[in-house]
């Protein structure tokens, strides 16, 4: 099932990539996804991060279509059910939810239905889980009582294997990023809004690393699909083959050396 999940999240992630030509028919965004979840194994068994993940994807496909401007209204509130059905798995996905904002002034026109109906959704899965919590448990303050506290004691991550990885998976987001910030300015007007949601959605992916109160690492999933896409653009920007094929190499290495570590 854990993996059957991880294929999904692949299929899912090369679904939004194709349907919205974020790359130029390369698969590199596949062959990246995996290699990151192979970096960090643990996230291959964090059964509630990854299907909160799926919903967080979900909702991301259902931004970018935005640039459609055809049935806005429904695709808002379907991005902000994803969204709050995803903070039922993992709360602190939560902070995806400002996403929503960001899609909001790249492709709506500021109306004031469009900003009401961006809560309705996340508002639905509240009162769903107030009326779960009445019928089975007769009792509403669970629901906060799963708000988790602050947590930044990173010993958890007290290990050689997860700190490499760690720093393999910042160093790329670091690097690819800084090149694919540049390359927006040069993509088509049409494609530029979509480029911006998905640097956002690395932003909100790190932030929901830095707030995780369980650092078990599994939380990095988040981080994989948008670091996956923005370095596969970068990999595709590449002129010098001999550096290309050094840069793949490298990433294709990264995990069995950690491994051994």
């Amino acid at each position: 099932a854990l993996i059957l999940l991880n294929v999904f999240s692949i299929f899912l992630l090369n679904f939004i990539v194709v349907k919205n030509k974020l790359l130029n028919q390369s698969s590199y965004h596949i062959l990246l996804f995996s290699l990151f979840l192979a970096l960090l194994p643990i996230t291959l068994i964090s059964t509630k991060i990854l299907l909160s993940n799926i919903f967080i994807l979900v909702a991301l496909r259902r931004l970018i279509s935005l640039r459609t401007q055809k049935n806005t209204k429904k695709k808002l509130f379907d991005a902000s059910l994803w969204i709050g059905i995803a903070c039922v798995f993992y709360f602190w996905a939560i902070l995806f939810f400002g996403l929503i904002f960001i899609a909001l002034f790249l492709y709506s026109d500021n109306k004031i239905k469009d900003w009401i109906i961006s809560f309705t959704g996340i508002l639905v899965v509240f009162l769903l889980s107030v009326c779960y919590n009445l019928i089975v448990y007769d009792n509403i303050d669970l629901i906060f009582n799963h708000i988790p506290k602050f947590n930044f004691d990173l010993n958890s991550y007290n290990s050689i294997q997860i700190i490499a990885s760690i720093s393999v998976i910042l160093s790329f987001s670091i690097w690819s990023t800084s090149f694919y910030v540049r390359a927006i300015k040069e993509k088509l007007k049409i494609f530029k809004a979509p480029h911006k949601i998905i640097v956002a959605t690395l932003l909100f992916s790190l932030a929901v690393v830095v707030f995780s109160n369980q650092r078990t690492s599994g939380e990095f999933v988040f981080i994989f699909a948008p670091l996956s896409i923005i370095t596969s653009n970068y990999i595709e920007s590449i002129s010098e083959k001999w550096f290309k094929n050094v840069f793949l190499a490298t990433i294709v290495l990264a995990p069995i050396v950690i491994l051994f570590l």
